[in-house]
């Protein structure tokens, strides 16, 4: 036997079959009550991004899932929240459960639920419908960032926005799945922010496409899509700094050749030089100057307990396992404090 046949059959290269996303759909269905409300959290969403709603739109929650109590917990929070400040904030809820990876690691709840190293994919795709579905229920609107591709015909029924990463919003194939699916989504600027990058990506997503893909019954086909319903920018700084300021965004405006798209700030990532316990200080900055730059959404990465660990045998409840998040105490008073500044209309710095 040669060595290319012996590497196809050996225990490195094993095939483990799926459920289709039809039969996970069958296995935890999606009631017609619930849909509605799914489709009226995407509406209200793109009409935030559209300027026909003025409230700022949230996206905050781990950095990505690991323990579904924790995140339950934050998610009954987050829900207790909505309802104090409904009438300048709407929340979605960040439910990422899969992890794009320079090199090596964990790649999130939906491929190592376990996080063992086991790979228990069928079992993660069964938890992260089913803990969505949760989310749902409590009358959340959920996010996540589209990753894989093979994966997004599992949730595409139950997300109300999404996001394309600064590392893949130049894919082909990324683009074409966000032309498909039924709900926003924001193309983050690249590493080097550069902010091209995104707008070809959004140009190419809101037109129809023709491409390869997988059924519902998991099978090779050529999906038919309709473009995407209100694709939009992601500034989220770069590896040399920020570009969430007034400043950066104006001169945005003058290099762009058409409009700039509606504007969604991530806090955490180059704008807060990778420092959860900054996002404070960059969402501050964002409503103060939110007049002059017409920003309609922020990203927070925020958990129950400030920072992030290691995945061991011994960690610490409500903590990110990924990148570091602002804790829930935080979170809430920077959310009030800024909802009460927003109630006011008043535009000077906050304290």
């Amino acid at each position: 036997m040669n060595a290319v046949n012996s590497a196809l059959i050996s225990p490195s290269n094993t095939e483990v079959l799926l459920s289709t996303p039809h039969q996970l759909k069958q296995q935890y269905p999606l009631s017609a009550t619930l849909a509605e409300q799914i489709a009226q959290h995407r509406q209200t969403i793109q009409n935030i991004l559209g300027g026909k709603d003025s409230r700022l739109l949230v996206i905050t929650g781990p950095c990505s899932i690991h323990d579904p109590e924790a995140v339950l917990e934050y998610a009954e929070k987050l829900k207790q929240l909505q309802t104090e400040l409904n009438d300048q904030i709407f929340f979605v809820m960040r439910a990422y459960i899969e992890k794009p990876r320079t090199t090596i690691g964990w790649k999130g709840f939906l491929y190592d639920p376990h996080l063992d190293g086991s790979s228990d994919l069928q079992h993660g795709l069964q938890q992260s419908r089913q803990l969505y579905l949760q989310f749902i229920e409590m009358g959340l609107p959920i996010a996540s960032e589209i990753l894989s591709p093979l994966a997004t015909g599992y949730f595409d029924d139950l997300l109300a926005w999404g996001a394309i990463g600064a590392r893949t919003s130049e894919s082909q194939i990324h683009r074409e799945i966000s032309s498909h699916m039924p709900y926003s989504i924001g193309f983050k600027n690249g590493t080097d922010g550069s902010i091209q990058i995104a707008l070809d990506a959004i140009q190419s997503a809101q037109n129809a496409h023709q491409f390869l893909g997988m059924s519902q019954q998991g099978l090779p086909s050529v999906l038919h899509s309709n473009g995407n319903p209100l694709p939009h920018l992601i500034l989220r700084g770069s590896n040399t700094g920020p570009n969430y300021q007034c400043g950066e965004i104006e001169k945005m405006r003058s290099q762009c050749k058409t409009q700039l798209p509606a504007l969604v700030i991530d806090c955490s990532h180059g704008n807060s030089a990778k420092n959860p316990l900054l996002q404070p200080e960059v969402l501050r900055t964002i409503i103060a100057e939110r007049e002059q730059t017409h920003v309609r959404g922020v990203m927070l990465e925020s958990h129950l307990v400030d920072g992030q660990q290691k995945i061991s045998s011994d960690m610490q409840y409500g903590q990110s396992v990924t990148d570091g998040c602002l804790g829930w105490e935080k979170t809430e008073q920077l959310l009030t404090d800024i909802a009460v500044h927003m109630r006011q209309q008043c535009f000077e710095p906050l304290a």
